[in-house]
């Protein structure tokens, strides 16, 4: 299976803090001037399965995967997972820069550890600098890799003024006391509503991301999810790539938010965004 060479091609990647949980992967393409969603999976093996099935499930053959399926390798890989060139130890400049701008609004960050991300972070990390890949911080040039944060890319999305409640977990926190049929179409609502919005920036977004069974299981559940929060890092990374992003952070560490759909109008007719740190 393979396509026509496209403009520009991001890789998503809602990358697993732990090797007992799978990781989404989601490709997107811009032809002309309109972003597509190619593929969306819950995980890299059925991510790579999309074309063969004995390739691997490293990020090389992600890597060979998004060029059959996009006719070109990926210009920017965009990773929902603490990154740095050196090993995390602590909270990093990107994460309180993330904090000073949306704390207040609910999407402030976890901190990472030196076991959290660890040795699986450290992994795919290497694995995408020795592909060619290296971490982008406060300007973009392709080939390259940048790290995203899906809350406040939700919030910039939809111009939401609150972290969106939509982690199938967490739905007797969001919803507290009530049923749990009330809650999951409470939550399904959310869904909707986040994959219509990635619909009208990543055509096709609503035709690979239809929602589960009412009544599907945990596992169904959180398969969804990953593969959404790989969509939102595809989106995060295409605007990164189109200059529609904002790092925020330093040279060493920057989380790469997309700017709200009011700025995204006023800027359509003007330069690449300033990208330094907030």
């Amino acid at each position: 299976m393979s396509a026509s060479p496209s403009e520009r091609v991001v890789l998503g990647i809602d990358a697993a803090w732990t090797s007992a949980n799978p990781s989404g992967v989601a490709l997107a393409a811009k032809t002309g001037t309109v972003w597509r969603l190619i593929a969306a999976a819950a995980s890299f093996e059925e991510f790579v399965h999309l074309v063969d099935g004995n390739a691997g499930s490293g990020p090389s053959a992600l890597i060979a995967t998004a060029c059959r399926l996009a006719g070109k390798a990926p210009d920017l890989i965009a990773v929902d997972m603490p990154m740095m060139d050196a090993p995390i130890l602590t909270r990093r400049a990107a994460d309180n820069a993330v904090n000073r701008a949306y704390s207040g609004r609910g999407a402030g960050t976890h901190s990472p550890t030196a076991d959290r991300p660890g040795l699986v972070g450290r992994a795919l990390e290497a694995g995408l600098s020795a592909a060619g890949y290296p971490l982008a911080t406060l300007d973009i040039r392709p080939p390259c890799r940048v790290e995203i944060y899906p809350h406040p890319a939700l919030i910039e999305l939809l111009g939401a003024t609150y972290r969106l409640p939509y982690k199938a977990g967490n739905t007797s926190k969001y919803w507290r006391g009530l049923p749990l049929a009330e809650r999951r179409l409470r939550l399904y609502e959310v869904w909707a509503t986040i994959v219509a919005a990635l619909d009208g920036v990543l055509a096709g977004s609503a035709t690979a991301l239809p929602l589960p069974p009412l009544g599907a299981r945990g596992s169904t559940l959180k398969a969804f999810e990953d593969r959404l929060d790989a969509v939102v890092a595809a989106f995060a990374g295409a605007m990164a790539l189109d200059g529609r992003a904002r790092a925020h952070g330093d040279a060493v560490s920057a989380v790469w938010v997309p700017q709200g759909p009011a700025h995204l109008l006023e800027e359509q007719a003007l330069a690449p965004l300033d990208t330094g740190p907030a």
